[in-house]
């Protein structure tokens, strides 16, 4: 049951700086844009632990503030229990706040908790925290995996979340 995400207006909202770092949760928002573009989740034989879909919005979000003069970075996470930002090692929090320190903003592509998990490293830093996402509501979905090794999100809910 993922969290889905609808995008915010990052453009806007980087209007000004002149470069942000990126920082996203590799899972909900992953899922959130491979479901809104009918993709596969992961391709293992493509793409191993990598969600294409996911990637082109990130490359799609780097062209667009690239545009507005704004330069851009991936803050990347690997081994899979790095997936999760709301999880983080300490070891990755501080190489966050390392990288954070050498932009002016820091955009999250997560929910709340993963936007509390950046400002908690950022916080010593003259650094601005932009939200990408916002939860629209949990995903209800089905798995599916498909030959060669698809992972898909199928018949698809958005769930509100009840205050």
């Amino acid at each position: 049951m993922p969290i889905h995400f609808n995008d915010l207006d990052v453009v806007s909202e980087a209007a000004g700086l002149s470069s942000a770092l990126i920082v996203p949760c590799y899972m909900c928002p992953a899922v959130s844009v491979a479901v809104r573009e009918n993709k596969p989740f992961i391709q293992f034989f493509r793409n191993f632990l990598k969600s294409a879909p996911f990637g082109q919005y990130m490359t799609a979000l780097q062209s667009r503030l690239k545009e507005h003069g704004v330069k851009t970075k991936v803050f990347k996470s690997i081994p899979s229990h790095e997936w999760f930002m709301c999880m983080w090692t300490s070891g990755k929090r501080k190489k966050l706040q390392k990288c954070a320190g050498q932009h002016d903003a820091v955009i999250v592509l997560g929910c709340d908790s993963a936007t509390e998990t950046v400002r908690g490293v950022v916080k010593s830093i003259d650094c601005k925290v932009i939200e990408g996402m916002e939860v629209a509501g949990i995903m209800n979905a089905q798995l599916r995996f498909h030959l060669p090794g698809n992972v898909s999100f199928e018949n698809c809910k958005t769930v509100p979340i009840s205050q």
